[in-house]
C-alpha cells in the first residue's frame, strides 16, 4: 500500500499540475488535455506531444493517472486516480500558502 502522504512528491511542475488539474475535470485524452492546459492558462503554457505524453507516461507509472477504456481505440482516454487528486489537492494547498505569503508581503493586493 502506498503511503497517503504526499509531500514528497512536492512541488510539482507546472506542467504537471496543470495535466492532473485538466484530469479533476473528468476523463480526457491526450489532445483534450493539451487544449484544456491551454485554454485554462489563456496560451500561457502549451503542452508540447513530448511534454504531454512524457509526463502522463510518469503519471500512469506512478499510478497518479489511469487510462479507461473508451469508445474510440485510437485515443486512450485518461482519469485521475484518488492517488492523483490527493497530489493535486497538496499542491494546490502548498500554491495557496505562497499566494497567502506574498499577499502578507505585500507583493499581492490584499482580499476583500
Amino acid at each position: 500500500m502506498r503511503r497517503l502522504d504526499v509531500s514528497e512528491n512536492l512541488p510539482l511542475s507546472s506542467s504537471g499540475f496543470h495535466i492532473l488539474l485538466a484530469l479533476a475535470h473528468g476523463e480526457l485524452h491526450g489532445y483534450a488535455i493539451a487544449k484544456d492546459v491551454e485554454d485554462a492558462t489563456e496560451g500561457s503554457i502549451v503542452l508540447g506531444p513530448a511534454t504531454l505524453y512524457r509526463t502522463i507516461k510518469q503519471f500512469l507509472a506512478d499510478g497518479w493517472i489511469a487510462e479507461v477504456d473508451g469508445d474510440d481505440e485510437r485515443r486512450r482516454v485518461y482519469k485521475l486516480t484518488p492517488r492523483g487528486r490527493r497530489i493535486a489537492q497538496a499542491e494546490a494547498q502548498r500554491l495557496e500558502s505562497v499566494v497567502r505569503m506574498a499577499r502578507e508581503r505585500r507583493l499581492l493586493p490584499a482580499l476583500g
